[in-house]
C-alpha cells in the first residue's frame, strides 16, 4: 500500500510496534516529517494526553479521512 502522509495527518498503525507497546489500529497524529519515509507520530488518549511518540515508517501507517474523497467515483 502506498500512501502519502503529510504533517498533522491523523494516521493509524497497520502493524504492532511491540517495543513501544503500540498495537495495530492505534491512532496518532504526524507531528514531524523525518528523513525519507519516516514520520514522528504522537499517540494521545481520548482526553488529548500524549502517551507515546514514535518514529514510524510510512509503510506502517494509513492516513485516516473524515470526509468523502473528491476523487472517489
Amino acid at each position: 500500500m502506498t500512501d502519502t502522509h503529510n504533517l498533522y495527518d491523523v494516521v493509524a498503525l497497520l502493524e504492532d510496534v511491540p517495543s513501544l507497546r503500540l498495537c495495530r489500529g492505534q491512532v496518532g497524529t504526524i507531528v514531524e516529517v523525518l528523513v525519507g519515509d519516516v514520520y514522528e507520530v504522537e499517540f494521545s488518549d481520548s482526553d488529548g494526553r500524549p502517551y507515546a511518540m514514535a518514529a514510524i515508517k510510512a509503510t506502517q501507517l494509513m492516513t485516516l479521512h473524515y470526509a468523502p474523497n473528491a476523487m472517489a467515483s
